[in-house]
């Protein structure tokens, strides 16, 4: 069943994003308030990059004053709405992703996380 499920079947549609002129404490304040480890950076509905919680911790005191930008992973692992989920599951357990992004023709559309996934996985039969 697991071979069925593709990256549009239990990707996240409601995500949380942040910019690349946004200052490294306001991600911080917006995954604290939204209860996430990281936010896809989009530069008009474009993925450009990702921030985590990780990444904020090693800005330490400069989070005030850096942007998401100077901060931001930009050599991401995406998948297409079609991937499938086994191609997926690869990739966070290869590369040890707890978030991989869903894109189409460079646009952020979802976002798949180890959370959404085992969600997913829970539920079949």
């Amino acid at each position: 069943m697991i071979k069925k499920l593709l990256a549009k079947d239990i990707m996240i549609e409601d995500i949380f994003v942040t910019s690349r002129n946004d200052l490294v404490a306001a991600a911080k304040l917006k995954m604290m308030r939204c209860n996430v480890g990281g936010l896809p950076v989009v530069d008009e509905g474009k993925l450009v990059g990702m921030i985590t919680h990780r990444d904020v911790l090693l800005a330490g005191g400069e989070a005030l004053v850096i942007k998401v930008e100077d901060l931001m992973s930009k050599d991401l692992m995406v998948a297409e709405k079609d991937t499938p989920i086994i191609d997926v599951t690869k990739i966070m357990a290869d590369k040890g992703y707890q978030r991989i992004p869903v894109v189409d023709d460079g646009n952020l559309i979802g976002l798949i996380t180890q959370s959404s996934l085992i969600r997913a996985l829970a539920g079949i039969d």
